[in-house]
C-alpha cells in the first residue's frame, strides 16, 4: 500500500483536469461532419422532393427523405417513422409524459390515473432513462443485464403477474454500460411478451444501431416486425439519433412504432408543434445521401474511437488482470466500458479519481435512484479526451481501483 500511495501522490502532483464521464464526441469526431453546415446554399436545396420548402412550417412528422434515411438505419418502413428535433431523449421523455397524461392507443386511461406505475429497468442501464421515471414519479424494479440481454425469466415473471408495470427500458445494441448485443433469442422473448398490462410499452432505444467499433454493426431481429409477428404490434416504441453520427447539439432523433401508434403520437404532437427542423433534416439527408453514406462515415468515427476502447481495455488488462478484484466489458461497439470492481469500493474510486483531477460518471449511476447494490460498477467513457490523456487517465483508474480494493480488503480483516 505504501507505494501505491506513493504512485498516487506523485499523480496528484500534476494536477490534472481530464474528463471521461461521459459518451461525448471528441473534436475529432465533430469535425468529420464540418461540411454538412454548407449542405444547404441555394433555395432550391431546401426543397424536398414533393416541392415542400424546409423553410417554412409544415410536415410533422418529418421530411420524406428523412424518414427514409432513419428508417433506413433502422431497418423498417418510412410509414413508422417520426422524425423529431436533434434528441431522441427528448422524444423518450416526451412518450412517458403522453401514456401518463392520455394513456395509450390501446388502453385510454391515462397512466397516472391508475396508481402507481412501475418499469422494468435492466442494470447497469443508461442513468437518463432512470432519471425520466425518477422525475415522473414512476417506481423503478432492476432486472440484470445479462451476456446476451436482460434476464427474460425475471421480465416475463414480473410483466405477466403485475398490471402496474407499464413500461421496460432497453438499448437492445452495444447497450450502456456494458456494450451488450440482444441475442435474437431474447428479441424474440421481448416481442412475445404476454403483460398483464394492456398499456404495457418497451422503450427500445436503438442508441448504438450503426455504432460498431470494427467492421459491420451486430446484426440483429427487427423488434418491430418481430413484435407484430407475435401479435404485439402496438408493444414498441424504437428511438434513435444522429446524436453520435453527426453532431450531438444539432441531430435527427426519430421514434418508431406500429402505425397506429404513429397516428396517436402525431395527434398529440401535433398541439406541442407544427412541425421540427426541417432544414436540419434536409442537411443531413444532403450530406449523407443514403444508408451507403451512414456506413462509410461510421467507419471514419471508429477509426477514431477504436484505438481509444483498446487502450481502455489493454491497460485494464495489463494492470489488474489476475488480481481478483476487477472485470470489464470488452464491447464491440457502443460509447462505454463496464468495469465491476472489488465491492464496495465503487464510491471510494471515484472520490480517488476526483481527487487527482480526473472526472468519472458518479458511482451508482449506472442503477435506478443511483443505488449501486453492490457499489462496484463504473462507467468509462473513453471517447472525448485525447488518447494521450485517456492515456494518464487508465493508469489513473488502475492505481485507484487497486488502493480502493486494499483499503476494503483491510477493513474486512479488523
Amino acid at each position: 500500500m505504501k507505494k501505491l500511495r506513493a504512485e498516487y501522490a506523485e499523480m496528484a502532483s500534476h494536477g490534472y483536469k481530464l474528463n471521461m464521464a461521459r459518451g461525448v464526441l471528441s473534436k475529432a469526431q465533430l469535425e468529420l461532419t464540418q461540411d454538412m453546415l454548407t449542405a444547404l446554399v441555394t433555395p432550391d436545396q431546401c426543397c424536398t422532393e414533393s416541392g415542400t420548402d424546409c423553410r417554412n412550417y409544415g410536415l410533422l412528422d418529418g421530411i420524406p427523405e428523412a424518414k427514409r434515411l432513419m428508417a433506413d438505419i433502422l431497418g423498417i418502413q418510412p410509414h413508422k417513422v417520426i422524425v423529431g428535433g436533434n434528441s431522441s431523449l427528448n422524444l423518450m421523455y416526451d412518450a412517458v409524459a403522453r401514456n401518463l397524461l392520455f394513456g395509450t392507443e390501446d388502453v385510454k386511461e391515462p397512466w397516472a390515473k391508475q396508481g402507481k406505475i412501475k418499469f422494468i429497468c435492466p442494470v447497469p442501464g443508461y442513468d437518463r432513462h432512470f432519471a425520466i421515471c425518477e422525475a415522473l414519479g414512476i417506481e423503478m424494479i432492476n432486472v440484470d443485464l445479462l451476456d446476451d440481454g436482460p434476464d427474460m425469466d425475471a421480465v416475463e415473471k414480473l410483466v405477466s403477474s403485475d398490471p402496474q408495470i407499464k413500461g421496460m427500458w432497453c438499448v437492445p445494441k452495444y447497450s450502456n454500460p456494458t456494450g451488450t448485443v440482444y441475442s435474437d433469442k431474447v428479441i424474440r422473448r421481448i416481442a412475445s411478451l404476454k403483460p398483464a398490462a394492456k398499456d404495457f410499452r418497451v422503450f427500445w432505444d436503438n442508441a448504438y444501431v450503426v455504432h460498431s467499433l470494427y467492421g459491420e454493426p451486430a446484426k440483429q431481429l427487427e423488434i418491430l416486425a418481430e413484435a407484430e409477428k407475435q401479435g404485439n404490434p402496438n408493444m414498441i416504441y424504437e428511438f434513435a439519433s444522429t446524436s453520435k453520427i453527426s453532431f450531438p447539439g444539432s441531430g435527427v432523433a426519430v421514434i418508431a412504432s406500429s402505425p397506429e401508434n404513429i397516428e396517436e403520437i402525431k395527434h398529440r404532437m401535433g398541439v406541442q408543434t407544427i412541425g421540427h427542423d426541417k432544414l436540419n433534416q434536409m442537411r443531413h439527408v444532403r450530406y449523407f445521401k443514403n444508408m451507403d453514406g451512414i456506413r462509410e462515415h461510421m467507419k471514419e468515427h471508429a477509426a477514431i474511437i477504436a484505438p481509444k476502447f483498446k487502450l481502455v481495455t489493454d491497460t485494464l488488462k495489463r494492470e489488474l488482470d489476475g488480481l481478483d478484484i476487477a472485470r470489464w466489458t470488452e464491447p464491440e461497439g457502443g460509447y462505454f466500458v463496464s468495469l465491476d470492481i472489488y465491492i464496495g469500493s465503487a464510491s471510494r474510486v471515484y472520490i480517488l479519481m476526483s481527487e487527482l483531477g480526473v472526472t468519472l460518471t458518479p458511482a451508482g449511476a449506472t442503477f435506478p435512484y443511483h443505488l449501486d447494490p453492490n457499489d462496484r460498477n463504473l462507467r468509462i467513457a473513453p471517447t472525448f479526451p485525447p488518447i494521450d490523456e485517456l492515456k494518464i487517465a487508465c493508469d489513473a483508474l488502475c492505481l485507484c481501483v487497486r488502493i480502493a480494493a486494499l483499503e476494503r480488503l483491510r477493513h474486512h480483516k479488523k
